[in-house]
């Protein structure tokens, strides 16, 4: 009941005693300090922990950088190694594309040469053996540059029967240049021997190109669907 009582009473009277009394006022902050901590040492505590923490948020920021910076430099890494294994790639086909071109067109070009010799020689044995006729496969050198533009060497296939004299030429292929060439052959012959009494291209393989010049120089053209009259 007494402990009530004093109780009561200091609540009632001590704020205004320690408004008036600055030694009393002393002495109460004296007694209290060591359970709690006075402003000063409350904001020294308080900055400690901003310092702290802003401290912790740079630490994190300056890993964070660091680790942005390794991803990129990594990434770039990767990207030019990428880059460059694509470019090997690229230039190791192409060398694979120009060798397999330089291998089928030196197949293609044996293979071209080889069928037209082989028509050629067969072609001398039928007309030859079962038909008489002369089948002559000229061979010589124009020193005038008149066929080619330049001395080189010319071959001719000539057929004779009964005083007709034909200049065949048996090729894979033609286009307008090598009809032209042709005609130049003819006229090479006629120069250095006699007169052609016909000229015949025996080709499957014509450049659309080259018809109206066959045409217009008199040139007989026997394709694939074409069959050569009788001699």
């Amino acid at each position: 009941m007494i402990e009530t009582e004093i109780r009561t009473l200091i609540q009632q009277e001590l704020p205004q005693l320690l408004a008036h009394d600055a030694t009393l006022r002393d002495f109460i902050v004296r007694s209290l300090s060591e359970y709690y901590a006075g402003k000063p040492d409350t904001e020294s505590r308080f900055d400690r922990v901003l310092n702290e923490l802003e401290r912790d948020r740079q630490e994190q920021a300056r890993k964070w950088d660091t680790f942005n910076q390794e991803q990129a430099r990594k990434w770039d890494a990767f990207s030019q190694e990428q880059a460059r294994k694509w470019d090997d790639q690229m230039a190791e086909n192409h060398r694979m594309d120009k060798r397999f071109n330089s291998t089928m067109g030196a197949i293609g070009s044996r293979w071209g040469l080889h069928s037209e010799a082989s028509f050629r020689n067969g072609l001398k044995g039928i007309l030859q053996d079962s038909f008489g006729v002369e089948v002559i496969n000229l061979n010589e050198f124009d020193d005038d540059g008149d066929v080619f533009g330049e001395p080189d060497q010319v071959e001719i296939d000539i057929i004779i029967k009964n005083g007709v004299v034909i200049v065949c030429e048996i090729k894979s292929s033609i286009d307008k240049a090598g009809m032209y060439i042709f005609n130049r052959k003819v006229a090479f012959y006629e120069k250095h021997h006699r007169s052609v009494t016909r000229k015949m291209v025996i080709c499957p393989m014509v450049d659309a190109r080259a018809l109206p010049v066959a045409e217009r120089l008199g040139i007989e053209i026997y394709s694939y669907a074409d069959e050569v009259e009788n001699l």
